[in-house]
């Protein structure tokens, strides 16, 4: 068995692409998974600041703020709902034993 340094890089970069993941056709459900659902949540963070900014200026109705604040605030207690559990998740992965 040969186990020299180089021998092993280039092993390494052999198998890499192949642990890569395949493109899929556009809206897939890996495309669509976890990216989508960040772009998303970005999307209605920048919306939420940019009716603020518009309110503050004089640009947009309060009814129109209100209505952008409340889906912020539920997207980012999703978001926090979320990590909670993946740390609950792992901590829990920590607890089993060996």
């Amino acid at each position: 068995m040969d186990v020299r340094t180089s021998f092993a890089a280039q092993t390494y970069a052999q198998s890499r692409p192949a642990t890569a993941p395949q493109p899929g056709p556009a809206g897939s459900a890996v495309e669509g998974g976890f990216a989508g659902y960040a772009k998303d949540f970005a999307a209605t963070l920048k919306a939420g600041e940019d009716t603020a900014r518009a309110a503050m200026t004089g640009g947009a109705d309060p009814h129109a703020l209100v209505q952008a604040l409340a889906a912020t605030e539920l997207a980012v207690e999703t978001a926090v709902t979320l990590r909670d559990k993946v740390v609950e998740a792992y901590q829990e992965i920590l607890r089993m034993p060996v």
